[in-house]
């Protein structure tokens, strides 16, 4: 070989191995909770040896495709792909790039009134929303049944199915993952800045009021004022949990 020339690397077989079990696992092939044939038989069948097909196990077990209980006799476990898991890494990217708090609500400003428009314009017919609307119903139940804590943790969910409600399936992840990092900030501004019982229910109330004219106003198709309420809805958050002092933080993917 020339110098300068590229070096083609060839795949080890344990390589291999994990790309065809991997791309079963994707392609619904194979299944949450199926479980693969035995290591004899798959080394059997595929002509591998058990060394090769262990380090085909660990490639697939890194990316959390697979679970394996050593000594088991009943093969390992399959698993899909997990979104919190990705998104989860990505808030490792995220806090090691120094992503503040800001930023992050920055993005979801830009992705929440777009999806709003979209679904306004439909006049809320689409596969998805309503199951928004059941989210809705639920937090009025909480609401009324003072189930305030319960009340919090659905918060996120109403976000997460309003984005949903379009059927995009890269928002949706995206959104999942702004969600999650979100929440932990959350959780840790609430902790340091606690409040007492009635002012946790006039926030709650004015929260759900809000959601409930957005709902009103996407199945009214009046595009317009639907993103121009929940814009603003938006901004008052982020001047809550991205005020001064606070937006400058980094985003904490490992809630420490």
């Amino acid at each position: 070989m020339e110098n300068g020339s590229a070096r083609i690397r060839v795949p080890k077989t344990s390589e291999l191995v994990a790309d065809q079990i991997r791309a079963q696992i994707i392609r619904g092939e194979l299944t949450e909770g199926d479980s693969l044939p035995p290591e004899g038989t798959l080394m059997t069948t595929l002509g591998i040896s058990r060394p090769t097909l262990r380090e085909a196990f660990r490639i697939l077990e890194a990316e959390n495709l697979i679970s394996v209980v050593r000594g088991s006799r009943s093969g390992a476990r399959v698993h899909q792909p997990s979104t919190e898991l990705v998104s989860r890494y990505a808030g490792y990217v995220l806090e090691a790039q120094g992503t503040t708090i800001a930023d992050l609500y920055a993005a979801r400003l830009a992705i929440e009134p777009t999806v709003v428009r979209w679904l306004a314009t439909a006049k809320g017919q689409t596969p998805g929303f309503a199951k928004l609307k059941q989210v809705l119903a639920d937090l009025d139940a909480m609401l009324k049944a003072e189930a305030y804590a319960e009340f919090v943790d659905n918060v996120s969910p109403f976000h997460q199915t309003l984005v949903e409600a379009t059927g995009n399936k890269t928002l949706s992840f995206m959104n999942r993952m702004l969600l999650n990092l979100g929440r932990h900030h959350q959780n840790d501004y609430q902790r340091r800045h606690p409040r007492t019982t009635e002012d946790k229910y006039k926030s709650l109330r004015a929260g759900f009021k809000s959601f409930e004219k957005l709902v009103t106003l996407i199945e009214a198709g009046d595009v317009e004022g639907a993103v121009s309420h929940w814009r603003l809805h938006l901004r008052n958050a982020n001047e809550t949990w991205a005020a001064r002092g606070e937006g400058e933080r980094t985003v904490d993917s490992l809630h420490g």
